[in-house]
């Protein structure tokens, strides 16, 4: 079409064209505008007004900060970031446009639905708000990942918005009309020229058919990379978004590698002059900047007669009245005053009216919640119900959570039952709709499994290479995998196309994948939010998103309310259920017992299966050594195994002082106030924050700042200058340089994961009430756990066996007795038995579950056909209850249920209702002991009978393997051999690297540690085993045992087809 068109027009030399051009109206800027672009805008001469980041996901080949500091090198005056119909990287791109000190366009590209391709620039605040909902319109009526943008979604006049025409054969004159009415003096037609054969031609015919049509053309570049050198890469995308090899790809890859920001001299070489300068005056049109958006928070929660600020303070104090019934102390009062001051001040009264109302919600469906984090420092949360840390009896610091120096929003986290939280979230959609209220999105980036399974396939490796090679990376690493294991699986690390494949592995890590919604993380705004950031679909039915991550939202400004999902709440529910439905003690959070000694003894000798937070292995090894005996101690418990203090080398000085093998000491008498309640270790985020202000002289702004630079140097960098500033201000102070170097050495460890005191301090206090009741209560917290699965570290098997070690009898899976879910049933003076639930039998439907239940409430049933008739059950539910063993007391063993059901199914029909007729019963053998467990496992996951090693131990022994119970007696330093069902691989996120595996035979646990160099040797008997056999040095100190790993052995043949589940975590 566009070639029809320029045939059409007066054929012109190119001098000629150089003249028509120049008379182009460049409109003068504002004197405003004119002091914004004023840095050196003169002497550079060129703006790329087209660019695509790696926000355009699998099309950009660049990140914006590549992009930015590309552009600043080369001279450019401007850059205007152009993602497809997203602005998910603009904020992103705002920052790498500070930081580079060249100035941000904001656009997108996009096609119209069987129209014109076009590019479209923000000039104000009105072309800002006019692209976020044409991208909301365009994203929301399609399916997540894809958009539909329509003529008609142009209707309304568009100020402030420039549109640049990307021209293509298929355009209509009707289409070009349309543009021209659409965007009147604000249309442009790009001309992209990338060293073609035909470059000339086509220039020609650009400019004629600008010239024809009276619009003016424009050069730019249709960046999708910041430098030559990243076309492999982009060719690699472009396959992996069309699913097919690189070399089949063919027209979809461009034709060369001059989509990249190319230097002045050679765009001066290729465009006219007057179409490089129209840039700059495109440029200067458009100074909106992400700082001008002002974000107000909903105002509707507040009831006639009143403001926020009043109605705040009412609400404060009826909940001082609840909290404090006996009268509140005169500090925490005037605590709340100040709290109220600094709130009014900063006018965020209708974010905690908002928070309050959303627990008031959850609390009046009897949803348990509890606020978490930073917000666990203030008095006012604790007195309108959102968190539980009762401030006057801990010395939390607020200003981690709220300072006027900051003046930044605080950051509030609920969480609520995991399996009720889903009513939570539709009640905000409800109460804010759909226009105001969104989630926040997560941008899901590649790790290196991903990278290397997507580049591998591009690159046309065959299936079973794809597989072993990303079987070669760690699960979550974000490395390449090391040669010595791709040698280690049969690979030749030397190969010239294993080499490539590996190069653009390394520069994909890391590189934005796509957009999914944030758990709970909502933002709720007082005028619709697409006038802020563009609104999506989310994967989920009756979700929406936004398209910016939380760390956008830090950086302009905008409130999220996390409203999160715990599985142990769910679980503390269902156990307070059970024992006021059982036991008749109706207990709550409140008011479980506090600073009780058994569970405390319980505690420290790491008998915490199932609990929440300690009950991983490395917390389980960490319990005998800290014996907590106090609230404090399980708060410092909950942080220490983490890898910020323990990378920090913060645990270990910490352990010798608390038994009394090193002395406490403290660096300075300023720093006692500091650290006295950590024996002088750092454990804390505040803490470090602390020490900043104390010892170098920070203000709390800045070690606030110090703060947020730990959580994100890992993926961010910018610590560097904090390592100087630290340095000078502790040796001013009269620090030493060592203790310098050591705390910025912790700084850097808490970049990986430290905990905030007052958010270890809130899950203290529900590992604390999961304790309390495991310990008082074990049956029906055995049956909540199971009842709340899956969550937490341990299966259902697990957590039956623990119950059973702990001498609790669990009755089978009975259709005359049990229901859907697991329950108790009364023993005379003891802990109720648990009666295993429908809902264990795998692949059993709950609609079936409830019917049995219903069925039998009004009687039990008589026999098979009995069940049949009244519960409806198909044949499938009846052979999956008969493998289950559930119909033991209709039919007997298994093999006579199957037996029956296949009789009970020809006889319905005609004689359907009758009673059965009598029938000569055939004697089956009854299955062997063997079956039974196989039978068990593979239906239920866990068994009621011998456990599988026991009848594998007369095996294990002519191995020399020795059970855990065995172990006991050994004195430390030994080296033994051991087997046991593999329950759970753990490999947390610390400098060592070590592996922890937990076996299981028939006496208990056994914790095996494992070090990374053992592991990366013998994976394949680490990962895939079932039954593992491990060779090693056993340790035994005190309470802590464990056996260190020398060689592992693969048995898993011995279980015989048997299918053991294994919870692996990193």
């Amino acid at each position: 079409m566009a070639s029809k068109l320029a045939c059409a027009g007066v054929r012109s030399a190119p001098n000629k064209s150089r003249r028509l051009l120049r008379s182009q109206q460049e409109q003068a800027p504002s004197p405003q505008q004119a002091r914004s672009y004023n840095r050196g805008w003169g002497r550079m001469n060129y703006a790329e007004l087209h660019c695509l980041s790696n926000f355009s996901f699998q099309r950009g080949a660049s990140s914006a900060l590549e992009l930015f500091e590309r552009a600043k090198c080369q001279g450019y005056s401007a850059l205007a970031i152009t993602d497809e119909c997203t602005l998910s990287g603009i904020v992103r791109a705002w920052q790498a446009a500070k930081a580079v000190d060249l100035p941000l366009i904001i656009g997108s590209e996009m096609h119209i639905e069987n129209g014109p391709k076009l590019v479209l620039l923000v000039e104000n605040l009105s072309g800002y708000q006019h692209l976020c909902r044409l991208i909301t319109l365009a994203r929301r009526r399609a399916e997540k990942g894809s958009y539909r943008l329509l003529q008609e979604d142009f209707e309304q006049p568009l100020p402030g918005l420039l549109a640049l025409w990307v021209a293509q054969d298929r355009d209509t004159q009707a289409s070009l009309d349309w543009l021209r009415r659409t965007f009147d003096q604000r249309l442009w037609l790009a001309v992209h020229l990338h060293c073609g054969q035909d470059d000339a031609r086509h220039l020609q015919q650009r400019l004629q058919l600008a010239h024809s049509l009276q619009i003016p053309a424009v050069a730019c570049g249709d960046v999708h990379m910041h430098a030559r050198g990243r076309r492999a890469l982009q060719d690699t995308m472009t396959a992996i978004r069309h699913h097919v090899p690189v070399a089949e790809a063919g027209t979809r890859l461009h034709p060369n590698g001059e989509r990249h920001l190319r230097n002045l001299d050679a765009l001066a070489a290729l465009y006219p002059q007057a179409l490089l300068d129209e840039t700059l005056a495109i440029a200067r049109r458009c100074t909106f900047d992400l700082g001008q958006l002002r974000y107000h928070y909903p105002r509707e929660l507040v009831p006639a007669g009143h403001d926020a600020q009043s109605w705040l303070r009412t609400l404060t104090e009826e909940g001082i009245a609840q909290r404090w019934p006996e009268g509140i102390d005169d500090k925490t009062l005037q605590q709340i005053h100040r709290e109220l001051q600094l709130i009014s001040e900063l006018g965020y009264e209708s974010y905690f009216l908002t928070v309050h109302d959303i627990v008031r919600f959850a609390r009046s469906r009897s949803i348990l919640c509890q606020g978490r984090g930073s917000a666990a420092n203030s008095a006012v949360c604790f007195a309108l119900g959102i968190t539980e840390i009762n401030p006057s009896l801990t010395n939390l610091l607020f200003e981690r959570f709220l300072s006027k120096e900051r003046n930044e929003p605080p950051d509030i986290d609920v969480d609520f039952e995991h399996e009720r939280r889903e009513e939570v979230l539709q009640y905000v959609f409800q109460r804010y709709g759909r226009t105001r209220a969104a989630l926040t999105a997560v941008v899901s980036s590649y790790h290196a499994t991903g990278a290397v399974r997507d580049v591998a396939k591009a690159l046309g490796l065959p299936a079973d290479q794809i597989n072993a090679l990303a079987d070669c990376c760690g699960r979550w690493s974000d490395e390449a995998p090391p040669l010595e294991r791709l040698r280690e699986s049969g690979f030749d690390p030397d190969s010239p196309l294993l080499r490539r494949v590996l190069t653009l592995t390394q520069q994909l890590i890391g590189f934005p994948r796509h957009l999914s919604q944030h758990p709970g993380g909502f933002v709720i705004s007082e005028y619709p939010l697409d006038t802020l950031v563009p609104v999506e679909n989310a994967a989920m039915a009756e979700r929406t998103i936004i398209q910016w991550d939380k760390d956008d939202l830090d950086a302009v400004g905008l409130l999220k309310v996390d409203i999160l999902a715990l599985g142990m709440l769910s679980a503390i529910r269902r156990c307070f259920d059970l024992l006021r439905r059982h036991r008749h003690r109706d207990l709550s959070l409140a008011t479980i017992p506090k600073e009780d000694p058994a569970t405390y003894a319980m505690i420290s000798k790491a008998d915490t299966i199932g609990v929440f937070q300690i009950e991983s292995r490395a917390q389980m090894s960490m319990l005998p050594r800290l014996k907590p005996q106090t609230f404090y101690d399980l708060v410092i418990e909950v942080a220490i195994v983490r890898p910020g203090p323990i990378q920090g080398g913060m645990v270990h000085p910490y352990l010798r002082r608390r038994n009394n093998e090193e002395p406490t000491t403290y660096p300075s008498p300023q720093l006692k106030a500091v650290l006295e309640r950590t024996l002088g270790i750092p454990l804390f985020q505040e803490q470090v924050m602390q020490i900043a202000m104390v010892a170098a002289d920070y203000s709390p702004g800045e070690a606030d700042q110090l703060r947020r630079s730990m959580a994100a140097w890992k993926r961010h960098g910018g610590l560097e200058p904090h390592q100087q500033r630290l340095r000078t201000g502790m040796l001013k102070n009269g620090y030493t340089e060592a203790f310098a170097a050591q705390i910025f050495e912790q700084i850097k460890g808490f970049g990986s994961y430290g905990f905030p005191e007052s958010h270890a301090a809130s899950f203290a206090l529900l590992t604390y009430a999961s304790c309390w009741l495991k310990c008082h209560e074990p049956a029906a917290f055995a049956c909540a756990l199971i009842n709340s699965w899956p969550m937490g570290f341990y299966s259902p098997d697990q957590i039956l066996q623990d119950a059973r070690r702990h001498r609790l009898q669990i009755r089978p899976v009975d259709v005359q007795a049990s229901d859907w879910e697991c329950s108790l049933e009364p023993i005379d003076g003891q802990q109720p038995a648990i009666r295993l639930g429908l809902r264990m039998i795998s692949g059993f439907r709950e609609d079936d579950g409830r019917r049995i239940e219903a069925a039998r409430q009004q009687r039990r049933f008589n026999d098979i056909a009995d069940l049949d008739a009244r519960a409806g059950l198909d044949a499938r539910a009846q052979a999956l209850l008969a493998d289950a063993g559930a119909l033991r007391a209709l039919a007997g063993n298994r093999h006579q249920a199957r037996w029956d059901v296949a009789g009970v199914h020809q006889q319905l029909g005609l004689f359907a209702g009758l009673p059965s007729p009598d029938e000569t019963r055939v004697a089956l053998p009854e299955p062997t002991v063997g079956e039974d467990l196989h039978a068990d496992y593979a239906t239920l996951g866990t068994t009621l009978g011998p456990h599988p090693l026991a009848l594998l131990r007369a095996e294990l022994r002519r191995r020399r393997c020795r059970s855990s119970q065995e172990l006991l007696t050994v004195e430390h330093g030994r080296n033994v051999s051991i087997a046991g069902l593999v329950t759970g691989r753990q490999r947390p996120g610390t400098a060592s690297g070590v592996t922890f595996v937990t076996l299981e035979d028939e006496f208990g646990n056994l914790n095996v540690v494992v070090w990374r160099d053992l592991a990366e040797r013998q994976r394949q008997a680490l990962v895939g085993s079932r039954l593992l056999k491990v060779d090693g040095r056993w340790e035994a100190v005190g309470e802590v045992r464990h056996l260190i790993a020398g060689r592992l052995t693969d048995l898993t043949p011995l279980l015989d087809g048997m299918v053991v589940r294994s919870r692996d975590f990193h």
